[in-house]
C-alpha cells in the first residue's frame, strides 16, 4: 500500500495579474514543480480553527519578540487556519498581528469548520466532526476520503442559494492585513471538491490571495473560484509538511499537535511526514501547543472568546523556544 499522500497539482493561469477577478479565472494545471535550492528554509503552518490561527500568530510573535523572525522563510506553506496565518504574517508584523488578536472585541461562538475547524458554516461543531468521521471511517483510502468529502460539500452547495461564497470571501478579506500575494513564496493548500485532487495555489496561479485563503478554509460548503469548487486543504493533511521536501530546514507549527483523524496507514499524520522529510535530508523542528493549552483546540477551536488566551499561550511558547531554535533556523 502506498502511504505517501499524492503531490498536489500547482494551478497556474494564462494571466499574470496580481489581483485577477475570481469569476474570470480559468485555472490550468502546471505539472512542473520548483526544485528547492539547498539551504532554504520552509515554515509550515498547520490548521487548527480560529484558536489555532491565534496560537500560530502568538508563537510567531513570541519568537519575533525574542529575536527570531521566522516570517523571513524562503517558503511558507499554509493550510486552513494556517493559510490565513500565512497570508497575515507576510503582510503585517508579528507584533501588529498579536496586538490585533488581543485587542479584538469578544465575538459569539461560530459553527464548525473543516478537518481542523476552519470555516464556520453550518450545524454544531460536534455534528460536523461526527459527520466527517463517518466519511473517514467509510473511505478505502485517503483519495477516496477526499472524494467523499468533496461530494458531501457539493451536496451542501447544491442546497444553498450561492450567497455564502460572497459572505465568506468578505469575512476572509477582513482578516487579511494585505490582499496581494507577497513576492515571498507562499503556498496555500486546497482540495478540488469534484475530484478530491489536492491543489496548491501561489502567486503564479492567477487566483486572488483572498480566494486562495477562502478556499483553504472551506470546511463546510465548498468555495467557488471561477468554474471550480474547492474544500479545505486540511482534507489532504492537517499540516501538509511534506510539501517542504527539498528544503534544508523545515519548521512546523501544528496547533493540533500533529494529531489526525485519518488512519495512520494513510501516511498523512505529521509524524510520517516529518520522517519522510528527514529521510530526504531536511532538518525538521516542530512546535505544538503545550499541555496547559490543549483545551483551547479541538472541539473549542471555533470559540472566538478563546483566541486571546490561545495567542498568549503561543506567545509564551515562542519566547521560551526562541533560543533553542535560533541555531537551527539561522
Amino acid at each position: 500500500m502506498n502511504t505517501t499522500p499524492p503531490p498536489p497539482r500547482h494551478v497556474t493561469s494564462t494571466t499574470a495579474s496580481d489581483r485577477p477577478r475570481s469569476d474570470q479565472v480559468e485555472p490550468q494545471v502546471d505539472a512542473t514543480r520548483r526544485a528547492p535550492a539547498a539551504g532554504e528554509r520552509a515554515l509550515v503552518l498547520g490548521g487548527g480553527g480560529s484558536t489555532g490561527n491565534a496560537w500560530l500568530i502568538g508563537v510567531i510573535s513570541g519568537l519575533f519578540d525574542a529575536g527570531l523572525d521566522v516570517t523571513e522563510a524562503d517558503l511558507v506553506i499554509g493550510t486552513s487556519a494556517g493559510a490565513t496565518a500565512a497570508a497575515q504574517i507576510t503582510s503585517a508584523t508579528p507584533t501588529e498581528l498579536l496586538d490585533a488578536v488581543l485587542a479584538a472585541a469578544p465575538q459569539r461562538r461560530t459553527g464548525p469548520g473543516g478537518p481542523d475547524g476552519g470555516r464556520a458554516s453550518y450545524g454544531p461543531v460536534a455534528d460536523h466532526l461526527e459527520r466527517t468521521s463517518r466519511i473517514i471511517a467509510a473511505a478505502e483510502d485517503a483519495a477516496d476520503m477526499r472524494r467523499r468529502m468533496g461530494a458531501a460539500a457539493l451536496e451542501v452547495d447544491a442546497a444553498s442559494d450561492g450567497s455564502g461564497h460572497t459572505r465568506w470571501r468578505t469575512t476572509v478579506a477582513a482578516r487579511l492585513p494585505g490582499q496581494r500575494w507577497p513576492e515571498q513564496a507562499v503556498h496555500i493548500t486546497v482540495v478540488d471538491a469534484h475530484t478530491g485532487e489536492p491543489v496548491v495555489f501561489d502567486r503564479h496561479s492567477g487566483v486572488d490571495l483572498v480566494d486562495a485563503v477562502a478556499a483553504s478554509t472551506a470546511g463546510g460548503p465548498p468555495y467557488r473560484i471561477g468554474d471550480h469548487l474547492y474544500i479545505d486543504g486540511g482534507y489532504r493533511s492537517v499540516e501538509n509538511a511534506d510539501l517542504a521536501a527539498g528544503y534544508g530546514r523545515v519548521l512546523v507549527l501544528s496547533p493540533l499537535g500533529g494529531r489526525s483523524r485519518h488512519p495512520r496507514e494513510w501516511g498523512t499524520h505529521l509524524a510520517a511526514q516529518v520522517e519522510r522529510l528527514r529521510a530526504g535530508g531536511s532538518r525538521v523542528e516542530t512546535i505544538v501547543p503545550d499541555s496547559t493549552a490543549e483545551h483551547l483546540f479541538g472541539a473549542n477551536a471555533m470559540d472566538p472568546s478563546l483566541r486571546p488566551p490561545a495567542a498568549r499561550a503561543g506567545h509564551d511558547q515562542g519566547r521560551a523556544l526562541a533560543e533553542q531554535l535560533t541555531g537551527f533556523w539561522r
